[in-house]
């Protein structure tokens, strides 16, 4: 005679949580064609890009090449890559000792444009100025005013600036911060001579682009100095404030230009700044990014520019797509195998699992630059497995309960409520060691372990809000209560005696 069970009080709601689902999955879809969202974004490695090599040089006698100034360059320049979103470029550092080259690659269109944005030596000087010119070739040149109180070889120097020349304008930032110096506008219009930096970009704290809404919508670059940079503006400021033109004018230089030169009106005592010079949107929020993580400790000449071709990567993404599809039907073939018809619940889950893994790609690809990867795809492909464990733990649980005598809805609540522990532990393992690789690794390693905890994720909402739900409702239906042969909870797929044997077991004894 056999124990009687405890009836598992249940509150499960099946359709609400299914009703939870298909909300997600509108808000997914609705998000992506508002984004304009309509393929996936490929790497470097799938769909090509561009490669550019950087030759560091000393921006000064004070900036030596050393292996820790290169170190200190790749890890600048890895933040304000990685502060444009997850796009998957590569900084590196390639050779050995001081001979060492910075090689960046940056997937898609906007190659060029990253690159130009993390080259920039970002050395920011606030500099008075002592002389200004129109700068428009050389007769212009040749009729500079000489300045007062410089030296007659800086003057002459300023009369043979020529801005309209493409090289003066290259911008290398290797002016020392204590010398007087002559100098063009990033624009060629303007040309400088500009006395000895008294406040210098390592005295910003922080930086950000805003854009002027009441005047012209012009964008600048709002800056906030620290206890130092505050001080040191205050007074300069206050000082130039009763000189003439032009000497009470402050120009901004950024790697040797000038970005602007205002006219000083008033002490600015509270630590703020703004960059101004007919910004677009892109440019203010490039300089911001630039200026936020500090100046290269080195000057760089751009060595090889190269666009990558993806035909090797388009065949290595039809392997891997390969692979996932064959290990996806696998998964199937042995869940209706060794489910029967309860394993049809596993092709759905995965078909969902799948659907929300690919909006979360269109969304993320728009919101944060995210980009598919030959690791990333590696990185999903492991989650299939991740997924099918959690099946299997659930049905064998439910299988288990079943065999211990429980009714078949009884069985799906009781087992449910010890398999859910188990699948949570086991994702948590998975998610916290995509996190832990995400932050500690670079390149294509960040990839993968950003795929990989993503689709972990979505294997705890799948298992929750549509396999655990959808398991419950067919426990109500006959085919699957009454232990049909096909249905995955027969007596024999259970693992219990059938009837007869149980009566011969009796009259045997």
């Amino acid at each position: 005679m056999s124990t009687p069970t405890k009836p598992v009080k249940t509150s499960s709601r099946p359709v609400r949580a299914l009703a939870i689902l298909a909300v997600l999955l509108v808000g997914l879809m609705a998000t992506a064609l508002i984004q304009g969202a309509t393929s996936v974004r490929l790497g470097l490695d799938l769909r090509g890009g561009t490669s550019v090599t950087l030759q560091p040089r000393a921006s000064n006698d004070s900036n030596k090449i050393t292996s820790e100034a290169i170190d200190q360059a790749v890890s600048i320049i890895r933040q304000r890559v990685n502060s444009l979103g997850v796009a998957e470029s590569e900084v590196t550092a390639q050779g050995s000792g001081t001979n060492r080259q910075i090689v960046i690659s940056v997937p898609g269109d906007s190659g060029r444009r990253v690159v130009d944005l993390v080259g920039q030596t970002a050395e920011l000087r606030f500099r008075q100025v002592l002389a200004e010119s129109s700068a428009l070739g050389g007769a212009a040149s040749d009729t500079a005013t000489p300045a007062s109180g410089v030296s007659a070889a800086l003057n002459a120097k300023f009369a043979a600036l020529d801005c309209s020349n493409p090289s003066s304008l290259q911008g290398t930032g290797a002016d020392a911060p204590t010398d007087t110096i002559v100098a063009c506008s990033r624009t060629g219009t303007s040309k400088y001579i500009l006395a000895p930096a008294e406040v210098l970009g390592r005295q910003v704290s922080k930086a950000s682009a805003g854009i002027d809404s009441q005047g012209a919508s012009a964008w600048y670059v709002l800056l906030t100095f620290n206890g130092d940079g505050t001080k040191a503006f205050g007074a300069l400021t206050s000082r130039v404030t009763s000189l003439p033109s032009p000497q009470n004018q402050v120009a901004i230089v950024l790697d040797g230009l000038v970005v602007s030169a205002p006219v000083i009106n008033e002490a600015i005592p509270s630590g703020n700044a703004q960059i101004t010079g007919s910004f677009s949107q892109v440019e203010a929020q490039d300089l911001a990014n630039v200026l936020k993580y500090g100046a290269l400790p080195l000057a760089f000449d751009r060595g090889e520019v190269q666009q990558v071709s993806p035909t090797l990567g388009s065949d290595q993404l039809r392997a891997g797509l390969l692979a996932g599809i064959l290990g996806l039907g696998l998964v199937v073939l042995f869940s209706i195998f060794y489910y029967r018809a309860l394993g049809f619940v596993t092709v759905g889950s995965l078909l969902i699992a799948s659907a929300l893994v690919y909006l979360l790609f269109l969304v993320l690809g728009e919101a944060i630059g995210f980009t598919l990867t030959l690791a990333g795809i590696a990185g999903a492909i492991v989650a299939i497995g991740i997924t099918a464990d959690s099946f299997i733990v659930f049905f064998e649980r439910v299988r288990d309960e079943a065999r211990e005598g429980r009714s078949l809805r009884s069985a799906v609540e009781s087992g449910w409520a010890r398999a859910r522990h188990t699948i949570i532990v086991a994702d948590m393992v998975s998610i916290l060691a995509a996190v832990l690789l995400y932050f500690f690794a670079v390149g294509g390693v960040r990839g993968f372990a950003f795929t990989l905890g993503l689709t972990t994720i979505v294997d705890l909402l799948v298992v929750f809000i549509f396999t655990k739900p959808i398991v419950t409702i067919i426990a109500r239906m006959n085919f699957f209560a009454s232990g049909h042969p096909l249905s995955g909870f027969s007596a024999k797929s259970v693992g219990l005696k059938s009837a007869t044997s149980q009566s011969n077991s009796t009259v045997e004894a």
